[in-house]
């Protein structure tokens, strides 16, 4: 960074992830503009500020933003306590992003394009590890500008880019056509979303904890609407990765989660059908109707696609990126990750060398370096981005110590469809009640994640 070291660094993003890169950055002597697409940091949590996460809070907090919190006299939530995603903005996220060391430095509903080095496309090689970056953004007011970095940290997420409703990777046959009676992946279907789903025919597809979330959130509402019907479609042969290990389960409140789900589905509340791989969405005056690669049809009012989610990779299309070819990872992290060999249990400490590309001085960070798999963790991208930031200042002995302390359980699930430390449903019983609240001692974890327990060990 050298030749370049008096321009900014940009960060993609003001998730927690972004933020916390930020933060780290500051506390090298780095400059950091933060780019976030949305009106408010922490945006796409805002989508399901509903729904309350698996892992207490001492899992979800960034080490160098709680200094900048600290001292500014911020009150800590207790550490224990299993935050929701609307907790998660207003005690944490909001005043973080209010700060004057981070909010000076923040632009909001400002939508990053593209990023390239000044002058050169990616085919070009002469000097273009001392070129500058040119980070494209389409703000607020309409008006597209480009803006010049010694660095990019790309921790923009995966929130806009769900994957499709049919097989293959692809979408179904008429399922553009019928995005009107699809809804976002994680409605709040007892609250803001209600008039949406009330009295419905409503199909949730999917076989994570978010579509087990919406269900049983779709089941209390059923109860105070009657008339509200709900299907559930898997690809799978049968739902049992979905229940999980139940009061088995090391994490309390996934278990219950599992098991509630378990109880409505063989009470007839939930009507499941197995083995149903969507082909086609045809869109009809009252309702879409959808078809299974085996003819079985289902009508419904709306769809909810809990599918889980992919990465953007077009804005950055004139960079040198070295991805895995299967989960769209970084080449040196995707076989740790990948889903069809693992589940999470466990999660290898990585940082910024483990995610570097060709393109040098570019990172991907967060849930989006994870690609397609859904095992991501927000105590693993806080580990990332502080590495990133000491290789950014030059401390490679700092960059390349890497440490991670979390549960030995796990605090996430294979499939889950977003990041793994979401969801848990919100119950009617205190979290204290419920046993939610007591964090499983940590330990340092230091090898490869879980077992070859993932999608091929289920067949």
């Amino acid at each position: 960074m050298d030749s370049v070291k008096n321009l900014p660094i940009a960060v993609i993003g003001a998730g927690p992830i972004g933020l916390a890169a930020a933060a780290h950055l500051l506390e090298r002597g780095l400059e950091p503009m933060v780019f976030e697409a949305g009106p408010t940091a922490g945006d796409a949590i805002e989508q399901w500020r509903h729904i309350r996460l698996f892992s207490p809070w001492r899992f979800n907090l960034d080490a160098a933003s709680l200094r900048l919190l600290d001292a500014s006299g911020w009150e800590a939530p207790r550490p224990t306590a299993l935050p929701y995603g609307g907790e998660l903005i207003d005690n944490y996220l909001a005043p973080l992003a209010a700060l004057p060391a981070i909010g000076s430095r923040l632009q909001t509903g400002a939508r990053v394009v593209a990023v390239t080095r000044a002058g050169l496309d990616k085919t070009h090689v002469r000097d273009r590890d001392t070129t500058p970056f040119v980070v494209r953004v389409e703000h607020a007011d309409g008006e597209i500008r480009d803006h010049t970095a010694a660095a990019v940290i790309d921790a923009s997420g995966t929130w806009s880019t769900r994957n499709p409703l049919g097989t293959s990777g692809l979408p179904a046959i008429g399922e553009n056509a019928a995005a009107e009676r699809i809804s976002s992946p994680l409605p709040d279907v007892m609250g803001r979303d209600r008039a949406a789903f009330a009295r419905r025919r409503v199909l949730v597809v999917g076989a994570g904890h978010s579509a087990a979330n919406t269900l049983i959130n779709l089941a209390d509402l059923a109860k105070e609407e009657p008339g509200t019907t709900i299907l559930w479609a898997v690809r799978g042969a049968s739902a049992e990765k979905v229940y999980g290990g139940g009061d088995a389960d090391g994490l309390p409140a996934r278990g219950q989660l599992g098991s509630r789900l378990r109880r409505l589905v063989e009470a007839g509340t939930i009507e499941l059908h197995t083995g149903f791989g969507i082909r086609t969405l045809k869109s009809l005056d009252t309702h879409v109707s959808v078809e299974a690669a085996d003819g079985r049809t289902l009508d419904a009012d709306v769809v909810v696609p809990c599918t889980g989610f992919r990465p953007d990779l077009d804005m950055l299309r004139e960079l040198r990126l070295n991805l895995d070819p299967a989960v769209e990872a970084p080449t040196g992290l995707g076989p740790l990750i990948d889903p069809e060999f693992h589940s999470c249990g466990t999660v290898p400490p990585h940082g910024a060398r483990l995610l570097a590309h060709p393109e040098k001085d570019f990172y991907i960070v967060g849930m989006k370096s994870y690609g397609r798999a859904p095992t991501f963790l927000l105590a693993t991208g806080y580990e990332q981005v502080r590495s990133v930031a000491a290789a950014l200042a030059g401390d490679q002995t700092a960059a390349d110590t890497v440490q991670l302390e979390l549960p030995e359980t796990g605090v996430c699930s294979t499939d889950a469809g977003a990041s793994c430390d979401v969801p848990v449903t919100n119950t009617t019983a205190s979290s204290e009640d419920a046993g939610c609240c007591a964090a499983p001692e940590p330990v340092l974890v230091g090898f490869p994640t879980g077992l070859t327990h993932g999608r091929s060990g289920a067949a």
